[in-house]
């Protein structure tokens, strides 16, 4: 394994790598291990997390960026391992970052730019890059009471669009996104990048159809889904105080036998020479829609 040690201190720093402080002018010292080989150990596990299998056996996935790092430890979420390139510490906001990923239990790391072009896969890759624990919910972990507005994805294929979906559910203030059936990877870095960080504060739930049904009677949850046979347009439905918006696969939507379960179909109107949205703005559509209903209950102001 090669790599040496970055010892930052207050006040001083130990060659090779550029003189860097933490905000708070700690005096104990923030050793990171550095890597400078692509054919390290570490450098390979998270190069891994590309592929849904590796995601699988490691219960682990990557996030790019200082931003997304600052989101999921202001969430809880669980931080296994920490990339940085070596100018980063130049920044006291990054030593900062990484001295808190430490202490949450990450193993935090420095590396060479061509380590990070490797992990990330681009020319310009991030100057932080983590990996985090996958956390999904449960249904049953959902809270059933009050008025609660879910978004549930029917076999959704394209990360970018999930990602997206989870990203608009957030800023609208969505209780939580269900997956049913075989959909993406909400731990992809695409579907990651996508939610810019919202992935993080949305809980995510995974089910077979059958059991998101059962659930939501239980909790007694309207269930509208968007369709090109509703009879109805979006904004005359009834969604009452507890509801869950519908979405289908991007080729072929719902099947009928789902759709038979639905309590409300209804379409999204179109007046252009386009017959349909894009999965993602569909669903936006149909998010704040919802939203509307309730006077936009929430929004900041």
């Amino acid at each position: 394994m090669l790599y040496w040690r970055w010892r930052v201190t207050s006040g001083s720093s130990e060659k090779p790598g550029p003189h860097a402080d933490s905000p708070q002018g700690r005096s104990a010292q923030q050793t990171f291990e550095h890597i400078s080989s692509t054919a390290n150990d570490t450098v390979k596990l998270l190069k891994s997390l590309e592929r849904k299998k590796a995601r699988s056996e490691s219960g682990l996935f990557l996030a790019e960026g200082a931003r997304l790092a600052e989101e999921a430890l202001l969430n809880g979420w669980s931080p296994a391992y920490a990339l940085a390139g070596v100018h980063a510490l130049e920044r006291p906001q990054t030593v900062d970052l990484l001295a808190r990923m430490k202490k949450a239990g990450a193993r935090v790391l420095t590396a060479s730019e061509k380590v990070l072009v490797s992990v990330s896969r681009k020319d310009n890759p991030q100057t932080v890059i983590t990996a985090f624990k996958q956390r999904v919910s449960n249904l049953s972990s959902f809270p059933p009471d009050e008025t609660r507005r879910w978004v549930a994805l029917y076999e959704v294929r394209d990360p970018g669009n999930l990602g997206t979906v989870v990203r608009t559910a957030d800023a609208a203030g969505v209780d939580g996104v269900i997956l049913i059936g075989q959909t993406c990877d909400p731990f992809s870095v695409e579907a990651v990048r996508a939610s810019m960080g919202s992935l993080f504060a949305m809980p995510i739930a995974s089910a077979s159809f059958e059991d998101f049904n059962a659930w939501r009677k239980t909790v007694g949850a309207r269930m509208v889904a968007a369709s090109m046979r509703g009879a109805l347009a979006h904004d005359k439905a009834d969604y009452g105080q507890r509801s869950i918006v519908l979405m289908g696969n991007e080729q072929s939507g719902l099947p009928l036998e789902v759709e038979a379960h639905c309590d409300e179909l209804v379409r999204i109107p179109m007046k252009g020479k386009a017959d349909s949205l894009n999965l993602a703005s569909a669903a936006s559509v149909m998010i704040y829609e919802v939203w509307r209903g309730q006077s936009y209950a929430g929004a900041r102001t």
